[in-house]
């Protein structure tokens, strides 16, 4: 065999298969994404990171990756011909050519080596680029517009976003880099040893007919019959694989939920409660990981006996012919091994149908994570004006999600400087009126006038974020170098001065800090932020009287330009506001002016 003009042969093939493999790539892509739900899904998900107005890389990265799946078939094709020289030197007993041969080996595998090296390092580059621009897009999607708390408004909101962002987008990207290569490098092969396999084949009788090159054609209907048999035994994969990613992203949430609400369970001893609900989950995922493991087992078992009889196949069949002397050992060898690749190249969608089943369920996962956010974003929005500093409601009607009036035909101005005390029964629309004046409750007509920012809320329990307790003061603005001098300050103003050495503690400080500490630490987050409007819903419940008496006179002494909208049941409150706006059941309401 003549190796230089092998190498040449093989450039030419490489440089062909590569030009006609891009445009078959790019055309079933275009196809795909045009004609097929799961393709348009694919598309609308990371269509942008592979446009190239935002970047050429991307492309640059998957030619690349194409590529070296290219070379690394025709590396197969390779050393199948060094296969058949090498047992033909052994049946000739040539030893000068046998171990021409093995020196040759050291070269093709130093090459094989080399390839794959830099193939995994591409491919997993691409994959780490890839995932940053579809987790960012995600977050994007998720955080603009305060979709991740309309969702709740949907009929259908989506489940677990946070296991879809973290362990789906991870496990979409690497399948579809693998399986798209995986396709290309079976079809490829299959063409290539194909070609090989013709000519290595003679005729074939079967019951009285003859087939010309008839391995070819048993290898196509051996592999054919076996993956119409192997989709219908694998087809319930499908769904198996989409619940139990559910299941565990429910099971995982009930376990955060017992760490976040350890406290109030402990204090109900609602052990046997929780661990019931635990245990029902858990049982859920333990019974569809058996429907999953017998189904694999009937898949895998099949694929596993069409394998194995593969093996011996090609030389049940050349047997004849070599044992005739019309063929060599080493077109013996070269023929199973031929046939062993065609077989692979054939039976890769047979064989990778539960990693498709597994690819598709992630699909439809972050697809459904997509469309509920923009839903979610869809979702109406009050009627929200910006005026300097003002903060007004006109002619404004506050609805229930059904659309009944919680409070009608508002009027309402609330001047610079002013506390306002909004009080009425349990159900009137309190709550979700501050909800509205924050511009998160979707439900209302009228007009609200505020300021488009320097607004800030307390809620009865306060939200502590992650990190040092210095951060949980600050937010939801980040520490100022510096800074740590002034928070020392306003934590002895809040009473909160044993805390004042801790301030650089990372800890849980929603379990460490009672919620008394927590709503006191709020106050703080007023005198830190400085906001021109502060909207505090029941931000006082946990406090005794002369607490929530200091924590107000001490917000009214020290900003005084501070707008205070305030929702509360206790009579005590009324002495910090200048006016009461009181709302009852039927959607009427009364503003009147307070005492001082």
């Amino acid at each position: 065999m003549n190796w230089d003009q092998e190498l040449t042969v093989s450039a030419l093939w490489l440089a062909k298969a590569y030009g006609l493999t891009c445009l078959l790539f790019v055309a079933a892509c275009w196809g795909l994404a045009s004609f097929t739900r799961w393709g348009r899904q694919f598309w609308a998900l990371s269509g942008g990171y592979f446009s190239p107005r935002r970047s050429w890389r991307p492309l640059i990265g998957l030619a690349l990756i194409l590529l070296l799946t290219l070379a690394g078939v025709r590396l197969d094709v390779v050393l199948t011909n060094w296969s058949n020289g090498l047992y033909t030197a052994l049946q000739k007993t040539d030893e000068p050519l046998f171990w021409g041969f093995v020196r040759l080996f050291c070269l093709l595998a130093s090459i094989h080596v080399f390839r794959t090296l830099l193939n995994a390092f591409l491919s997993q580059s691409f994959g780490i680029h890839w995932r940053e621009w579809l987790n960012e897009k995600l977050l994007h999607k998720l955080l603009q517009e305060q979709t991740y708390y309309r969702n709740q408004f949907l009929a259908q909101h989506i489940d677990n976003p946070d296991q879809r962002i973290q362990q789906d987008v991870t496990s979409f990207v690497q399948s579809s880099l693998d399986l798209s290569m995986g396709v290309v490098r079976s079809l490829v092969s299959v063409i290539a040893f194909s070609l090989i396999l013709w000519e290595l084949s003679g005729p074939l009788t079967l019951a009285g007919f003859t087939i010309p090159h008839g391995m070819v054609f048993l290898a196509f209907a051996y592999v054919a019959v076996s993956t119409v048999f192997a989709f219908r035994i694998g087809r319930p994969l499908v769904k198996l694989n989409f619940f139990n990613e559910q299941l565990n992203a429910n099971y995982r949430y009930s376990l955060v939920r017992l760490r976040e609400y350890a406290e109030s369970i402990a204090f109900y001893a609602g052990e046997r409660v929780e661990g019931a609900l635990l245990r029902s989950r858990f049982g859920q995922i333990i019974s569809n990981n058996w429907q999953i493991v017998y189904r694999t087992l009937k898949f895998q078992g099949f694929n596993l006996i069409v394998s194995q009889a593969a093996v011996v196949f090609p030389l049940v069949i050349q047997a004849h012919r070599f044992f005739s002397k019309q063929i060599t050992l080493g077109d013996l060898m070269q023929t199973s091994q031929v046939f062993g690749q065609l077989h692979d190249g054939l039976s890769f969608f047979r064989q990778a149908y539960d990693d498709f089943a597994g690819y598709r369920a992630t699909l439809e996962r972050l697809s459904g994570l997509t469309q509920s956010a923009d839903q979610a974003a869809a979702l109406p929005r009050p009627n929200i004006a910006h005026d300097g500093q003002r903060l007004a409601l006109e002619d404004f009607t506050l609805l229930s999600p059904a659309g009944v009036p919680l409070i009608s035909a508002l009027t309402l101005d609330v001047p610079e400087g002013e506390a306002l005390l909004v009080r009425g029964r349990s159900g009137s629309g309190k709550t979700t009126l501050l909800r509205s004046l924050a511009g998160i409750w979707p439900y209302s007509r009228g007009k609200i006038i505020r300021p488009a920012e320097h607004t800030l809320f307390l809620s009865q329990r306060p939200y502590l974020p992650e990190g040092s307790l210095l951060d949980a003061l600050c937010y939801p603005a980040t520490p100022q170098p510096g800074g740590e001098a002034r928070a020392r300050e306003v934590l002895q103003l809040v009473q909160l001065g044993h805390l004042c050495d801790r301030l650089e503690l990372h800890d849980n400080w929603g379990v460490i800090l009672s919620l008394g500490e927590q709503q006191r630490l709020a106050f703080g987050r007023l005198l830190i932020n400085q906001p021109r409007i502060a909207f505090l819903d029941e931000a006082t419940s946990a406090l005794d009287e002369g607490l929530e008496d200091a924590m107000y006179r001490l917000v009214r002494h020290q900003l005084p330009g501070t707008s205070l909208i305030s929702v509360g049941h206790r009579s005590t409150l009324r002495q910090h506001h200048d006016r009461e706006l009181e709302i009852g059941l039927d959607g009427r309401w009364q503003s009147q002016p307070l005492l001082s």
